[in-house]
Formats: C-alpha cells, sequence, structure tokens
C-alpha cells in the first residue's frame, strides 16, 4: 500500500489492469449483487433533483421502490446505498434495445440534461473508496462479472488507476491523481508493481 495526503491506495489499483468491456458484461455491475452503489450523503439532494428528467426512462418497479422509501437507504454494513429492486437491480438502471444495461442519471448527463454525472462510487467502480475517519482506504474490487473488463485491460496495457483517471480526480483532485502517478512510475522503475 502507498499513502498520499489522507488517502492509502492498494497496491492492486496501481498493478492489475481493466478497462470496462460493455459488449461482454452489458453492464452487470448495475444488475448483480446485494446491494445497491454507495452514495456520499451529498449526493442523495443530487439524485432526488435528477429523478424528474429521468422519471420516464426509469422502471414501474424502481419507481414502485423510489415512491416506497426514496433513492437510498442503508444497507447492512450500515453504508448509504442507491435504491435496488428485486434485491439485485439498481433503481437508476435501464436497457437498451441490445439489453445493455445503462445508468438513467449518465445518460441524462451525455444528453446535457443534468451536472450529476452519477454517484462517484459508481464512476469509480471497479475501485470501492472506505471511509475510516481521517483516513480512506481506495481498493480494487475484483468480481467474476467484471473477466473481460481485466482481460481488455491487459490486452491493451491499462491500469486500473489509469482507466479511472476521471473519476479519481473527480474524488481526490488532479494534484492528488499526478502525485499518484508519479508514485506508480516510481514503483514501476523499482519494480515493485
Amino acid at each position: 500500500m502507498i499513502q498520499i495526503g489522507d488517502v492509502v491506495v492498494s497496491f492492486d489499483v496501481l498493478r492489475e489492469k481493466f478497462i470496462c468491456n460493455l459488449n461482454a458484461c452489458m453492464g452487470a455491475c448495475c444488475v448483480e449483487g446485494d446491494a445497491g452503489a454507495p452514495v456520499a450523503l451529498e449526493e442523495v439532494e443530487r439524485l432526488e433533483e435528477v429523478l424528474p428528467l429521468i422519471w420516464n426512462e426509469l422502471t414501474p418497479a424502481a419507481r414502485e421502490v423510489i415512491d416506497r422509501q426514496g433513492v437510498v437507504y442503508t444497507d447492512i454494513e450500515g453504508d448509504l446505498v442507491t435504491s435496488i429492486v428485486n434485491n439485485k437491480d439498481c433503481v437508476f438502471a435501464a436497457h437498451d434495445e441490445r439489453g445493455c444495461c445503462y445508468c438513467t442519471i449518465e445518460k441524462a448527463f451525455r444528453e446535457g440534461k443534468t451536472s450529476f454525472y452519477k454517484p462517484v462510487s459508481c464512476h469509480l467502480y471497479p475501485i470501492r473508496v472506505k471511509d475510516f475517519g481521517s483516513i480512506k482506504g481506495v481498493n480494487y474490487n475484483r468480481w467474476d462479472i467484471c473477466k473481460a473488463a481485466v482481460l481488455l485491460g491487459k490486452k491493451e496495457n491499462v491500469p486500473v488507476y489509469r482507466f479511472l483517471k476521471d473519476p479519481l480526480i473527480r474524488k481526490f483532485g488532479a494534484e492528488w491523481y499526478k502525485e499518484l502517478e508519479e508514485v506508480a512510475e516510481e514503483l514501476k522503475k523499482q519494480d515493485r508493481i
């Protein structure tokens, strides 16, 4: 592990390779799992603000869940997460004509309807950030549904931190990311990653 400021980063974030391959996984990370995506408290208001813009794209089941419990809930670990349908699908997920899952919030952002991209935890995936009081931990989350992303990352030789440059900057800032790159380069020269 390395530490940059108050953020501890796992070597796997620097060493492992990854590029999302939607043609292979069809966006399964938005519809698999046993809890929603982690959400920061300050993101809840943003999720509620964007809701009217995407409401008609949401499934009837997702709208019912949102009407009943809201856009987020507290999971069994005590974390605030996006609400889910049938104990798995994110309420903000929809499917295109090919059956590929997409985020309705991100779609609205790309169409210029909102300045909110999507929850930062979704933007950062497969990185997960854990709060330890004054220190944050940044880890690479391995998941079987991402095998094709790992293979594509290896083929293109793109480490996780490079694939996730924009969301890492969004979360920690440009100066922090620049230092992460410098540390990674130094570790490569030392054959440590």
